[in-house]
């Protein structure tokens, strides 16, 4: 494949040199094994749990996030999505956002509604969504380890999301959403996990969503902290803005302070891999970029097998299903030979084959005429989208898996944006991480 600079993939890769090229600066020799900590948490009262515990900041808009807060002064949503106890036409990146966030955190400890973990714990983190179930670890990981790349990156971070979330944790002084990492299973881990999971849960709630919460308090984090120093690498599944704010923030504190202190550190809650459920990240193109449907169609016969009357979700890899004009239609194609890992996804080939050169989709990250749908809401909302008028065509994909994630991370590739939806979410309020000494 050509891999000039114009097309996807060959931005990708120049944006990987330049991205690395940055994130490495702060490399630290002889870190080769992956360094936990137990932290004193700042958590809700038991009783509060269901109430605090919240959607993470970046899957809810504004209005839902003012409509799951409704009523419920003491849903961290008033933390961190403060603009909605603000006028709607607010910039949501004044000064004002990070002051209400602020105060709305202060409130919250002043009221009782988090309390402080009296010593340093770890936490075993339960998540069951019908019939699926994942159990994490909940710890502080170094940002040392994500800046030498022991904690693998597989995405690029866009600048105004990180000063955000950099201004955000900086005025509450702590991180209270944590980085979804991921790692190879670990048999002597599971066993130890087993074991925790046995005791009394400190909280145990479901939400809204049906999703089931269930964490345990791990007192003596010795044994855990060993075991991870057997694990050669971790990978970020979700929360790039996230880590990538927190290593700024230790920059800028090493700069300042010699002692290793809480700002070097930041919250993760750590997967094993076969545990985890990646939904698709659907697409959804506003327009035909001048193209009648007849021409449209045409231009997707001459790069795809396509067949009609297809499932709206596809069934395996290499196929996409398309909805336009009231039908599915299904896509299927070979790989190429010798491709690398990131040109094989289909979130690939379909932006490479069809929305750069076709609908003139050149860069996904910036382009208003595409959406980007997570999995959780179904096929049946890219259906409504269409038929309404609002966009001229979807397209539903099959998931990207883990191992491919992976495969990308480990040969230092960047996956394009909006590849993976992780569900389900991690709650954010739940256990924070404050980064001045408690």
């Amino acid at each position: 494949m050509e891999l000039g600079r114009g097309s996807t993939i060959g931005r990708f890769l120049l944006y990987k040199r330049d991205w690395n090229q940055a994130a490495f600066v702060n490399h630290i020799p002889g870190d080769t094994m992956l360094r936990i900590k137990a932290f004193k948490a700042l958590r809700p009262a038991g009783e509060l749990a269901g109430q605090v515990a919240s959607a993470p900041y970046d899957v809810v808009n504004r209005a839902e996030a003012a409509e799951l807060a409704k009523g419920n002064p003491n849903s961290f949503l008033h933390v961190s999505r403060p603009e909605i106890d603000l006028p709607a036409d607010l910039d949501p990146y004044s000064q004002a956002v990070y002051d209400k966030a602020r105060e709305a955190f202060k409130r919250l400890q002043d009221n009782g509604a988090l309390i402080r973990e009296p010593k340093p714990c770890l936490y075993l983190y339960r998540q069951r969504m019908g019939n699926h179930v994942q159990r994490g670890l909940v710890a502080c990981c170094h940002t040392g380890d994500y800046e030498s790349g022991i904690i693998k990156r597989h995405e690029l971070t866009r600048k105004d999301k990180e000063d955000d979330r950099t201004r955000h944790i900086s005025a509450i002084q702590a991180q209270p959403g944590p980085v979804f990492l991921t790692y190879r299973d670990s048999a002597k881990i599971d066993s130890m996990v087993k074991k925790a999971e046995a005791g009394t849960p400190l909280y145990d709630f479901k939400a809204s969503d049906g999703v089931a919460h269930t964490v345990w308090r791990i007192a003596e984090p010795g044994p855990f902290e060993a075991a991870f120093r057997e694990i050669p690498v971790s990978y970020i599944a979700d929360g790039h803005h996230r880590a990538a704010s927190a290593a700024r923030i230790a920059r800028e504190r090493r700069a300042d302070r010699a002692s290793d202190d809480e700002a070097q550190w930041f919250l993760a809650v750590l997967f094993p891999a076969t545990q985890l459920k990646i939904l698709p990240y659907n697409r959804l193109v506003k327009d035909l970029n001048g193209l009648r449907a007849d021409a449209f169609m045409a231009e997707i016969g001459r790069r795809f097998t396509m067949v009609r009357n297809a499932p709206p979700q596809p069934t395996q890899p290499r196929n996409i299903s398309v909805f336009m004009n009231g039908e599915w239609k299904g896509l299927s194609w070979a790989d190429e030979p010798g491709a690398d890992p990131v040109s094989v996804l289909d979130v690939s080939v379909l932006q490479n084959r069809l929305l750069a050169p076709v609908l003139g989709i050149d860069d996904p990250r910036t382009s208003k005429r595409i959406d980007f749908v997570g999995g959780i809401r179904g096929t049946a909302e890219l259906e409504a989208r269409v038929r309404s008028g609002e966009c001229a065509v979807a397209f539903s994909m099959y998931p990207t898996t883990v191992d491919q994630l992976m495969a990308i991370a480990d040969a230092g590739l960047i996956m394009p944006p909006k590849s993976t939806w992780f569900e389900p979410k991690l709650k954010s309020g739940l256990l924070i991480h404050t980064i001045e000494p408690a």
